[in-house]
């Protein structure tokens, strides 16, 4: 067997490892170089007495786990990344999240990949102890089965939801193990805490947050459950102040907002970021996507009308 393959074959292994015995999960910035290749090391963790990085691709936003003996590494700080990355899409993404974080809803990007015919589907999953909206999943395999496979689409994940729904989140891993969905993995906060104060106050804003606990924890749980984490984070109810999205890009993560809430009647545009919530508490947003996926059926049949990337379509806006 070639070396090209085994490689290939320790990656794919690697890629859909539960890392179950995660110690020292830190932020870590390091330039990790091997090759030709040039990626961030965002964190740095052990497992099983093995070193690893989460490494991100300036260029592309794509994210991966490898082994850390595998890389030169050269440690950096947040602002050297931010310096020395300044024309690649990652760093041109956090720049434009930045430029809306005085904004109490909705800070971050909100939209993507303008003048394209179709949107970006995101689909949070909040704590709740009704089962996953499977038909939302179900609709989009049946109507791009035929014209986009995998689909792209974008899943905010919330520890407490993976918690109690370790069934419904095999099903969806399922599909992307078929190479049925591309799913990008979205942070979107450990315990997702709300409360009855004002939104200033509410949220990741609720007094006491620990924001390593929500965002660190989080991504933990999501190694353990095999996923990878995305380099982007989407704050719960959509709620932040100008603090708090500094503090998040700060770990590296880029706030995604939406411009298309289908609940609240938001209609999508050309290249809108779509939100519905897949968690059972959002029926007006579901009912309201099948919808959506039945008046554009012709246009979907003659590829007038897709789903993007949320990773390919910052990287060609940016």
């Amino acid at each position: 067997m070639s070396l090209f393959l085994l490689m290939l074959i320790s990656t794919l292994k690697l890629s859909a490892q539960n890392f179950l015995a995660i110690k020292r999960y830190k932020v870590n910035f390091s330039i990790a170089t091997k090759a030709n290749e040039q990626l961030i090391a965002m964190r740095s963790f052990t497992n099983n007495n093995t070193k690893y990085l989460l490494l991100i691709d300036p260029k592309t936003l794509d994210t991966k786990v490898d082994l850390a003996d595998n890389y030169s590494l050269k440690s950096v700080d947040y602002f050297n990344v931010l310096a020395l990355f300044k024309n690649t899409a990652y760093v041109r993404a956090l720049d434009a999240a930045a430029a809306k974080d005085l904004q109490l809803q909705n800070a971050g990007i909100d939209h993507s990949i303008p003048n394209e015919k179709g949107i970006t589907l995101t689909i949070d999953l909040c704590p709740s102890h009704k089962p996953l909206d499977r038909i939302i999943f179900q609709s989009v395999l049946d109507e791009f089965k035929k014209i986009e496979k995998p689909a792209p689409l974008a899943i905010s994940v919330s520890g407490k939801w993976m918690i109690k729904h370790q069934e419904d989140l095999n099903w969806l891993k399922s599909f992307a193990d078929k190479k049925e969905l591309n799913i990008t993995w979205v942070n979107h906060s450990y315990n997702h805490e709300v409360n009855s104060l004002p939104l200033a106050e509410n949220f990741l804003l609720a007094p006491g947050t620990n924001l390593d606990i929500e965002v660190l924890e989080n991504e933990k749980l999501m190694l353990k459950n095999g996923l990878i984490p995305s380099a982007f984070f989407r704050f719960p109810g959509l709620v932040s102040d100008k603090a708090i999205v500094q503090k998040i890009e700060a770990y590296g993560l880029i706030p995604i907002g939406s411009d298309a809430w289908l609940a609240k009647g938001q209609q999508p545009n050309a290249g809108s970021i779509v939100l519905i919530h897949g968690n059972g508490n959002e029926e007006t947003g579901v009912k309201d996507f099948i919808q959506l996926l039945k008046t554009k059926q012709n246009d979907v049949t003659d590829k007038q009308w897709l789903l993007f990337d949320l990773r390919q379509g910052l990287e060609k806006e940016f």
